[in-house]
Parts: C-alpha cells; structure tokens; sequence
C-alpha cells in the first residue's frame, strides 16, 4: 500500500505542475498526458474534444449585470424595461446552473474541451460501470478563502447544517429582485437587487482574473484514482462488466465535458444496465458519498445507489463521513439528472469542506493520501459487485 501511495502521489506531482483551465491548451495537455499514463498501464484511452466556453463567470456576470441594469432601469421608472431586463438576467442564470441547458454559453465564444475516455473489463458486457473525473482545475477567488468555512464554525452554522451553503442564491437572487422590484415598483427592492447584481459582477470578474490552482484534490486524486483502477483492472480483469473511465474536461466550467459526453454517448447507454461513479476531491481527511446535490433544486442520490455503496463501505470497513448535501454541483449530477442510477464518491475535513478548495495550496504535499487509498478500494469493490450482481 505504500508503495503505491508513494505511485498516486509521483503521478500527482507531475499532473498539477500542468496549468490546465477549462477548455485550454493546459487542459489538453493534460489530457494527452493521461492518455500516456493509461498506456504505459497497457490501457488504451482517446481524446474527444468537443466545443465548449471554459467558464462561468461569463454568463453569469452577464447574467447580473443584466438585473442590475433592470434593477437601475425601474428606479427611473421604466419599469417595464427594468422588469424585463431583471427577468432576462434571471433566466439566463438559472438556465447555465447544471443541468440546464446553458443556452446563453452557447453565443458566447467557443473554446474546446478535451474529455479523456479509456474502455476495460468486459468490453462485450450489457451492463456498464462509468467512473467519472475530471483533469482542469478552477480559478481561485475571495469566495473560497479558506478562512470563510472557519468564520462560519465559529459562527455555528457548521454544526447546525448537513448541506453546503447556496453560494449561487445571491447572484440569481440580484436580477429576480430587480425584476420584482420594477414590477412592483418597490424602490428597495430594485436597491437591493442592483447591490446584488453588481456585487455578483464584481465578484465573477475577480474570479476570472485570478490564476488556476494547482489542482491536485480537486480533481487531480480522482484522475490517478483512475489510473489506479486501470492498472488493477489490467492486473485482476474484471467479468459481467464494461468500465469506462472518464476524465472529462470543463468541469470548472460547469460541467461542459460531461454534458458533452452525454450528448455522445447517452443514448448507447441504457439507463436500465448502467451505473455512473462520479470521483470528485478525494484526498480530504474524511470519505464520503454524496446524497444530494443541485445549484437551486437539491437532486437526491437513488436509495438503491446510496444503499450499494454504504453497504460495501461497511464490508471493506471504510468509515464514511455522513449525511452530506451540496448546493453546487460535481458532474455526477449530470446523469442524475438523466435518470441513471448514480452516485458520488468525494471526500471532506471536519469544516465539511472539501480540503484546499480552489486556492493556491492545493497541491499533492496537502492530499490525503489514506483517504484516496480508501476511495480507489470502494471504487473498485463497486465495479466488482456490480459485474457478479446488479443492484
């Protein structure tokens, strides 16, 4: 085990000195690099690049501007043009939350995205395991400061809560405010709803400003996991079941290259006979798998996909952190949303907070290296029970 924890980490090192945002040259760098570390495994793996914008901050900065325009508009009383101003902006950013379907990103300029996709196991099998990562990394921002999750401990709000905050409600909540408030012709209304939305402006600016992190937990462990699980798949083939191994792209840009791969490939996926593993940050202190997730409506994990992953957790005496629900989104909830069974494998510290998030100190030398280890074992037990048995 030490011997490959020392593996995990060297593969580790050398993906996150790869500066890879979504959508980039960096990003396709990295993924050619994984496509060479799968063949040296003997696994052989291809790019598929597909169109995408490569950020978020984009639509919806646009998105706010727009409310706060309107909010402006409908205190000089246009309240028509303000109403509909706030209205347009509000749609815009509900519609490119995951998963929607991001009709504004798609006027907007086009980059390309590179998703890494590797095939093993039983090939001619019906049913499929598809285990899912992704190789870009975010841009950093003041909104990930590592201390916020600290201040809100103190606070108490850790304790008294099992779901992650709704960062995004402001930024929707500036033109939905500007709208009512030019609808109604309340003025602090529309104040509040021009605070908000240029508040949120400011905010994705400074995002989009700043440089991308190193990567490493997130998503970095999940992609050597994978590499992981290639090599003991090649070691130890598995029977009763095709593994498909995805490392997506744009990820950091909500989940451009998952949908992509559900745009190709959904259809010659049948809901009935497979299964989506979404590896997502697991070199945090505590394992866990994912309830429910969703930007603004909380999509919850199927009971029976919950129930196989707790219950071979507790056969491997794997320790999961309990009970936790995110109001954002890993690309798992893309095929949950599409109705296959589904679930999500990630990792948290005490704070409920993944390790390191989207700042600069997210490097190998911080991961949690025993946390992976446990993942890549749950992962494993997962594809091998549903080859011997299906849910």
């Amino acid at each position: 085990m030490a011997t490959e924890k020392a593996w995990l980490r060297e593969r580790l090192e050398e993906l996150e000195k790869i500066e890879r945002p979504s959508a980039s040259e960096g990003e396709r760098r990295a993924a050619e690099w994984l496509v060479a570390r799968f063949a040296e495994l003997g696994a052989e793996a291809r790019i598929e690049a597909e169109p995408a914008h490569g950020t978020y901050w984009w639509p919806l900065g646009i998105g706010a501007v727009l409310g706060a325009l309107g909010g402006l508009a409908g205190l000089r009383g246009k309240r028509l043009l303000g109403t509909l101003l706030g209205a347009i902006g509000a749609a815009g950013i509900a519609d490119d939350f995951p998963p929607g379907q991001r009709r504004l990103r798609r006027v907007l300029p086009q980059r390309t995205t590179y998703n890494v996709v590797c095939e093993v196991g039983d090939l001619q099998a019906e049913r499929a395991i598809v285990l899912i990562a992704h190789h870009d990394s975010a841009h950093s921002g003041l909104v990930f400061h590592p201390q916020l999750p600290h201040i809100a401990n103190r606070l108490g709000l850790v304790e008294k809560t099992d779901t992650s905050p709704m960062l995004m409600a402001p930024v929707l909540g500036g033109p939905v405010l500007a709208a009512l408030g030019a609808l109604t012709g309340r003025r602090a209304l529309a104040k509040l709803g021009v605070f908000l939305g240029l508040g949120s402006a400011a905010t994705m600016a400074e995002i989009g400003a700043r440089p991308v992190v190193p990567g490493a937990n997130d998503n970095g462990t999940a992609v050597v996991a994978l590499l992981a699980l290639a090599q003991r798949l090649r070691e130890e083939p598995v029977e009763g079941i095709k593994v498909i191994l995805l490392s997506a792209g744009a990820e950091e840009s909500f989940s451009e290259g998952i949908k992509a791969f559900g745009e190709r490939h959904f259809a010659d996926l049948p809901r009935e006979s497979t299964f989506f593993l979404c590896l997502e940050t697991l070199g945090s202190p505590h394992l866990l798998v994912l309830r429910g997730e969703g930007f603004l409506k909380m999509h919850e994990y199927p009971a029976r996909s919950l129930a196989l992953m707790d219950g071979l957790a507790g056969e491997l005496e794997i320790s999961l952190f309990p009970n936790l629900r995110l109001h954002n989104g890993t690309d798992g909830l893309e095929p949950l949303a599409a109705g296959y069974e589904s679930a999500v494998l990630a990792s948290c510290t005490d704070l409920k907070q993944p390790a390191n998030y989207h700042w600069w100190h997210d490097l190998a030398e911080n991961v949690d290296f025993d946390t992976v280890a446990d993942g890549i074992r749950l992962a494993e037990a997962t594809i091998r029970r549903l080859g011997a048995r299906w849910l």
